[in-house]
């Protein structure tokens, strides 16, 4: 995976980074694993915006993602490995022994043709989802579950993982992407290697427009609102506004909004880097 910068013939094009796209192996996804994806315009059900900097954008279609990977003792052959509109990730679309056909987040490395596992008793290599407690330690590990059975929560996003560093009685340590290092049970289980498309951070869309293809609205700075708007507006020319904060007088940077009675805070053995 890799990107190309393109020569400057548009305005547009001048500062444009885009992904090659080498990986991907099809452009027609499986169309009994889509389902529609209704856009809400940053609204609610009353019409009211809710959500700003949010309306517009390409059609979409939702690709269903098999999280849980509870198909145990069975083969599934990497046929096609596609683009997903709606993650940063590459997908691969699987095809288990009985027929059966499912989409799964692509590590970096899978292969079309590459048989995948997952279950008790599976080698520890690219691909292969089984429990934190039969992982060898030091391996880089995503799509990592927090309850058993309830599919894959974090380490999701392309490029990244987390990192099994230890294990202690019924729990795992896990170091995650932000440098927290957690607690997991063993129970728990996580697929081998690291998330696909890890240049997906270089990407550069070049121009407003390309944006706004996304879905995404031009968002306002606080400072250049009216007092009335934002608790950093108003001011003679350029004033900066104060101290930095959300539109609803939250402060935003220094001062720490995670609560105190987190009940996951216990499983947090050292919080994540500032």
């Amino acid at each position: 995976m890799a990107v190309r910068k393109l020569k400057p013939v548009t305005p547009g094009q001048r500062h444009r980074v885009v992904a090659s796209f080498d990986d991907i192996t099809s452009s027609s996804p499986e169309k009994s694993l889509m389902r529609p994806l209704q856009r809400t315009g940053g609204r609610n059900g009353d019409g009211k915006m809710t959500m700003r900097y949010i309306g517009g954008g390409h059609k979409k279609m939702y690709r269903i993602i098999d999280f849980i990977r509870n198909k145990d003792g069975m083969d599934a052959t990497v046929r096609t490995i596609e683009y997903d509109p709606n993650r940063s990730a590459r997908i691969a679309l699987v095809v288990y022994e009985d027929g059966e056909k499912r989409y799964i987040i692509a590590p970096t490395g899978l292969k079309v043709g590459q048989v995948i596992r997952s279950g008790v008793g599976v080698a520890p290599e690219v691909g292969n989802c089984l429990t934190l407690a039969e992982i060898p330690l030091g391996t880089l590990v995503h799509n990592i579950e927090l309850h058993p059975g309830k599919g894959g929560a974090m380490a999701r996003s392309a490029g990244s993982y987390a990192q099994l560093t230890s294990r202690d009685g019924k729990y795992a340590i896990i170091k995650l992407p932000s440098g927290e290092s957690r607690m997991i049970l063993t129970t728990c289980r996580a697929t081998i290697g690291t998330v696909s498309n890890p240049d997906h951070g270089l990407v550069r869309s070049g121009k407003a427009g390309r944006t706004r293809w996304m879905g995404r609205r031009p968002r306002v700075r606080g400072v250049v609102m009216n007092p009335v708007d934002h608790p950093m507006g108003g001011g003679e020319g350029r004033a900066s506004g104060g101290h930095p904060r959300s539109r609803k007088g939250l402060y935003a940077k220094g001062m720490k909004t995670r609560r105190k009675k987190n009940p996951s805070t216990r499983f947090i053995v050292e919080k994540r880097k500032k």
